[in-house]
């Protein structure tokens, strides 16, 4: 049996793919947000929502990201068969 890597325990870590999807839907929504037309804006009172949302997604895509690359998952270490089941001889 293969032993687990830190760098395939990584590739499942959820922070991964939260951080990831946020910071890419915030790319588009900010983007978007940069672009908002008038009415747009007179639409949401004012409030450039779409770039203020974008940011935030941004903002915790990000954080995301940095707490996985500050903490990152320890690898599983593998037990020998005999530990496994139980038996001790």
């Amino acid at each position: 049996m293969s032993e687990p890597t830190a760098g395939k325990s990584r590739l499942f870590d959820v922070r991964l793919v939260i951080g990831g999807l946020f910071v890419i839907y915030g790319v588009i929504v900010t983007t978007v947000g940069i672009f908002d037309s008038q009415a747009e804006i007179d639409k949401a009172e004012g409030v450039r929502i779409n770039l203020w949302m974008g940011l935030a997604m941004l903002g915790l895509g990000a954080f995301f990201l940095i707490w996985l690359r500050l903490n990152p998952t320890k690898g599983v270490p593998s037990q020998p068969a005999d530990e496994e089941s139980g038996r001790a001889e």
